[in-house]
């Protein structure tokens, strides 16, 4: 199996969750991401190729656009899909190039998706727009108003792939979301945060979640015995840590204990630190969650998912990308709050934390996820069905059909 992912550890830990998965059942496994990440890479029994890294946004000192960056890695990524010759390639969603190279090799890929699926459903409002799901049949049809406004984007970005594929040789595509396989995709969430969907794709599987997390000692807990906040931050988003320095502010006399963390990103300005609370540079996830009683996040579906296979209820206050989709759906399943990043503030959020404490049925649903997860583990799921595809495929080359 040769697995691809883009290096942002929202994507990249899922598909090294895979791996492992994939190498303990037996497989020869090959990942291709960023250097970051080999020692753990090949530490989990893989084989570790680096992916190229590209500045994939226009500026003027490198002016290449993503799906030039697209042609150009699909070319570099070639020889390794030969090499290797895997009998499929499974594609993180953000990583289109492995996906075109298999394709000039004449092999089979399917795509990993590390959080909820974001195709359109006739049920749903346009994703990651920040809208809770409708639960009524005039909400349903209020959506679907703005269905060709949203086609219009998803013309645009088929014809912006299937030129990046006509550089590459490749036949266009009819359909949008092309960068999504027909054949299976792999679905890396909860099913209880698709619930809201009209109907799941043919092509989709839902796993559950696909966790990993780097090796890490554990950390003091604050002393006491108060409710112990986890605030855990995004790794990519929020640099001026708007959302931390709330929570310190904001939870510093609350009835609590609080485990911070800066994610190992230097605060610039000096913040006081309550006698409730320990702020640490990075915390174990597996280890600290299951002992919170609320975890405090921008609403990354990474930690989002761990939290709730946790049994922990989260609050999200959403900073950017599909976060305001998750915090969203948690709140809709029943699982957690959201507060909008406009109204954060450390009174606000302070009061948030409370209710969230205060409320059992948000701790009993977040139980149900968490019993959900022990008894369909993510990486076993997704490797089976890894698996049943290859084998699919081998059954179809051995009968072929007859034509005429």
């Amino acid at each position: 199996m040769l697995l691809a992912s883009f290096g942002d550890p929202g994507h990249a830990f899922p598909q090294i969750a895979l791996g492992r998965a994939l190498v303990r059942r037996g497989h020869h496994v090959c990942l291709q991401t960023w250097r970051a990440w080999r020692e753990h890479v090949e530490r989990e029994g893989m084989r570790f190729a680096a992916a190229p890294e590209y500045q994939v946004f226009p500026t003027r000192e490198r002016p290449l656009s993503p799906y030039q960056a697209a042609v150009r890695a699909a070319r570099e990524t070639q020889p390794l899909v030969r090499s290797f010759a895997p009998d499929v390639v499974v594609v993180d969603i953000l990583t289109v190039a492995a996906a075109l190279a298999a394709e000039r090799e004449g092999l089979p890929w399917i795509t990993l998706v590390p959080h909820l699926l974001p195709l359109p459903d006739r049920a749903l409002p346009p994703y990651a727009i920040g809208a809770l799901p409708p639960r009524t049949a005039v909400g349903r049809a209020f959506w679907r108003l703005f269905r060709p406004l949203l086609r219009l984007g998803e013309e645009r970005g088929r014809r912006e792939l299937n030129e990046a594929r006509r550089r590459l040789g490749l036949a266009p595509l009819a359909y949008p979301h092309g960068g999504i396989s027909r054949l299976r995709a792999l679905v890396a969430t909860f099913p209880q945060l698709e619930e809201a969907r009209s109907e799941l794709p043919a092509f989709a599987r839902i796993t559950g979640p696909l966790e990993w997390e780097q090796p890490y000692p554990p950390v003091e807990l604050p002393a006491g015995s108060e409710p112990l906040v986890l605030v855990a931050p995004s790794t990519s988003q929020d640099p001026d840590h708007r959302l931390l320095r709330c929570a310190l502010a904001g939870l510093r006399d609350a009835p609590v204990r609080v485990l911070a963390t800066t994610n190992r990103r230097p605060l610039h300005e000096q913040v006081e630190i309550g006698p409730n609370t320990v702020l640490v540079d990075w915390v174990s996830y597996s280890q600290t969650m299951p002992r919170a009683d609320l975890v405090v996040c921008h609403g990354g579906h990474g930690t989002v998912v761990r939290s709730l296979a946790s049994g922990t209820p989260v609050l999200c206050v959403p900073a950017a990308g599909d976060m305001a989709e998750n915090a969203l759906r948690v709140a809709w399943a029943g699982a957690g709050f959201a507060l909008p990043s406009r109204l954060l503030s450390p009174r606000n959020l302070r009061a948030a934390v409370l209710r969230a404490l205060a409320d059992r049925s948000t701790q009993r649903r977040a139980s149900e996820f968490a019993t959900w997860a022990r008894a369909n583990p993510g990486g076993a799921s997704a490797a089976r069905e890894v698996e049943q595809l290859v084998e699919e495929l081998r059954g179809r080359d051995s009968n072929p059909q007859p034509t005429g």
